[in-house]
């Protein structure tokens, strides 16, 4: 896998599965650096082979429609799809 991490501001570990050529992914992916917190990201669709079946399993588990972007934080809650007010919202707890 290449999980690539962002350093900020420690909120709890955040993680972000999105595709580069998404539009949505890369709306989060902005606010998430707009609001200065650390966070690891993955494109999915640049993976190949195991390393892209390993990584869909996960997503599956929390989104089993397998849309993006998928957002999982603290490894307890996730949000689907850009969505700005809840993704202030869980971030500023």
């Amino acid at each position: 896998m290449a999980i690539t991490h962002v350093p900020g501001k420690d909120t709890g570990h955040v993680m972000l599965f999105a595709l580069s050529t998404c539009v949505w992914c890369g709306k989060t992916r902005k606010l998430l650096d707009e609001l200065g917190v650390a966070y690891d990201y993955e494109y999915v669709d640049l993976l190949k082979g195991d390393a892209k079946k390993e990584i869909m399993k996960i997503v599956e588990k929390w989104n089993p429609a397998s849309s993006f972007p998928v957002l999982v934080i603290k490894d307890s809650r996730c949000i689907i799809g850009f969505q700005e007010d809840e993704i202030r919202k869980a971030l500023s707890k």
